[in-house]
């Protein structure tokens, strides 16, 4: 009954999509990509297909990782990666191009689309990052004996309580995929509470923790110092770190900067906020391997930032206090290395959400809340210690996912 009503509301509600997604400056070759109309030829016939699918940019920095991984171990299977929106297109185009056998949008959750695209896609196995739930969708797969999985699933409070109130009716949508896998132990029990199978519903953590180290292969020199990391910082963020800088190091006098702007073409403005504040400065593309004679470095140099958090006490990541939603924490907290945040992270909302429970890293409202947090890691070594070993041991918690799905895709290959 469901599946009939959408097929026949969908006649309605095509033009007001299309006008709404034009609004919004798709392309009409993403416009019918969502109605299931792809000039792809598709994989008819290859009974392993995997088709991954997130949403937009957080699920697709979810996903990387993972659809890496199963290349490597399956070179064989043909990997289609879907989004919801262009911001996460572009984004997969860039991160997985060169992997996947096919990137587009997922479908609108109409029989009549989803029949076409299913089709033409004819995945054996599909997994979806998140919060996604597509009743038709799942449908589709269920009636086609495909294998459909919500991944790295979690429920926002707010979500939860609007699923809540009707609960009927996602017990009925959750009872056709075959699994649901959650970031926590509070997403299961929220999944759990809204309907799902208990013996299909488990914990697998959360696939943005489970990264590597990079390699250190740099000449870098930190003896002596303690270091304030600024990655990738946008404008209207450099002027509250070097504020905050200058007001630690009259405290601490050890204390050095190295900032990252996002955009390197942002260099110029760097320099010239060092200078207003009366800083030594110099650029790592000079070949600075020591901070002895200076007390800024500005990192003008493409693929150091992942590595220099390697030498760095306290790390501040940028794009949260400018309305950018935040860049990810984890390539400092890594190292074992406490980090700081403006109040804006909702691009990576899910990660803080651990990693301030965990004690690891601090979300703050204002320039002097970032000063005073600092201050407190530098001036107490107690406290200091304590949040580096936090940020080791959520690491060491969330670790897994990434091996958990490996081992749904493993056992769902024909």
């Amino acid at each position: 009954m469901f599946r009939l009503l959408s097929d026949m509301v969908f006649p309605i509600v095509k033009p007001v999509m299309s006008y709404v997604l034009r609004k919004k400056e798709y392309p009409e070759s993403a416009i019918e990509r969502k109605y299931g109309i792809m000039p792809e030829e598709g994989f008819r016939g290859n009974h392993n297909v995997i088709m991954f699918h997130g949403v937009s940019v957080g699920e697709i920095n979810a996903l990387e990782n993972l659809v890496k991984e199963t290349r490597r171990q399956f070179p064989e299977l043909k990997i289609v990666v879907t989004t919801g929106t262009h911001t996460g297109q572009d984004l997969a185009k860039k991160k997985l191009g060169e992997i996947a056998d096919l990137i587009t949008y997922f479908p609108a959750d109409f029989p009549c689309v989803i029949k076409k695209f299913l089709d033409k896609v004819c995945p054996s196995t599909v997994l979806i990052a998140e919060t996604e739930i597509w009743p038709n969708f799942a449908m589709e797969c269920k009636k086609r004996g495909i294998k459909i999985n919500i991944i790295n699933g979690r429920i926002s409070d707010s979500t939860f309580k609007s699923y809540n109130m009707l609960k009927f009716i996602f017990k009925y949508f959750l009872s056709f995929y075959d699994g649901i896998y959650t970031q926590s132990s509070e997403d299961n029990e929220k999944f759990l509470q809204l309907g799902a199978n208990p013996e299909t519903t488990k914990r697998m953590n959360n696939l943005k923790f489970d990264i590597k180290k990079p390699e250190i292969d740099i000449d870098f020199d930190k003896s002596g110092s303690r270091i304030l990391l600024a990655g990738s910082t946008h404008k209207g963020e450099d002027e509250i770190v070097f504020y905050n800088f200058r007001r630690l190091k009259e405290k601490h006098p050890d204390l050095k900067l190295i900032i990252a702007p996002r955009h390197l073409t942002r260099t110029e403005e760097i320099r010239a906020l060092a200078e207003s504040f009366g800083f030594k400065f110099d650029f790592r593309s000079n070949n600075i391997t020591s901070m002895n004679d200076i007390d800024v470095l500005i990192l003008d140099t493409l693929g150091e930032l992942g590595k220099m958090y390697a030498f760095s006490d306290i790390a501040f990541i940028g794009g949260s206090f400018n309305n950018t939603g935040g860049h990810n924490p984890l390539e400092a907290i890594i190292f074992g290395v406490p980090v700081i945040s403006g109040f804006d992270v909702h691009n990576f909302k899910d990660i803080y959400s651990i990693i301030k429970n965990s004690g690891a890293g601090f979300v703050v409202d204002s320039r002097d809340e970032f000063y005073n947090i600092a201050d407190d890691l530098l001036s107490n070594k107690d406290f200091y210690i304590a949040t580096s070993k936090k940020c080791a041991d959520v690491f060491e918690e969330q670790q897994g996912a990434l091996e958990f799905v490996i081992d749904i895709i493993r056992n769902g290959l024909k």
